[in-house]
Formats: structure tokens, C-alpha cells, sequence
């Protein structure tokens, strides 16, 4: 598993290459100045050493707009998780454990 941070050029690319994988892709939008945002950045760690392939992309909303708007993204920390199939099974605001993003997860396969 690999935790990525992407910005606009490198976003597609790497959803891609996850998507070609056959990975599970969680992507965290967040902020460098959102409290919760690194607390579910901790969790997040946390599952890139218990899961493999899982992909973890990490979206600074400040530095790229452009993903948070496509995403729609109005509060932060925002996750979004496709399962291997490259559909949505996961998309809310708000700090969620390692254990339950695990369950979701295991859940979609």
C-alpha cells in the first residue's frame, strides 16, 4: 500500500495506476491547518501498515481547488474510498477510525 500526496497534474495519473492495479483508492482531502485533518491522517497511517492494496491519496484543498470542487468537498477532512471496481463506496466528512475504514473496505470485496 502507499500513502501519495497528489496534486492536480499527478492526481489522475496515480488514481489510474491504482485503478490498473486493482487497488482500493482512499482519497483524503484535507488541509495543512485542519486539526481533524491530521488526526484522520494519523489513521490513515495507521491502515497503510495493516491493509494491502489499498492506495492512499492525500488532496491539500488550499493548494488545489480545482479536485475539492470536482470532488465536492465543503467540509474537512473529507474521504472518499472506490473499491476495485473504481465505484464509490465511501464518501463523508469527519475523523473515522482505522478499524472502520478496515470494515468498509473488507466489506466491498
Amino acid at each position: 500500500m502507499a500513502i501519495i500526496e497528489v496534486d492536480d497534474e499527478s492526481f489522475k495519473e496515480e488514481l489510474n495506476s491504482a485503478f490498473e492495479k486493482k487497488s482500493t483508492v482512499v482519497l483524503k482531502f484535507g488541509s495543512e491547518y485542519c486539526e481533524p485533518c491530521h488526526a484522520l491522517e494519523t489513521e490513515l497511517e495507521e491502515l497503510d501498515e495493516e491493509l494491502e492494496n489499498v492506495t492512499i491519496l492525500m488532496i491539500d484543498t488550499d493548494e488545489y481547488p480545482e479536485l475539492t470542487e470536482e470532488y465536492d468537498v465543503f467540509q474537512l477532512p473529507t474521504m472518499v474510498i472506490y473499491d476495485v471496481n473504481q465505484q464509490i463506496i465511501y464518501n463523508k466528512e469527519g475523523i473515522i477510525l482505522a478499524k472502520d475504514i478496515t470494515k468498509i473496505i473488507q466489506n466491498s470485496i
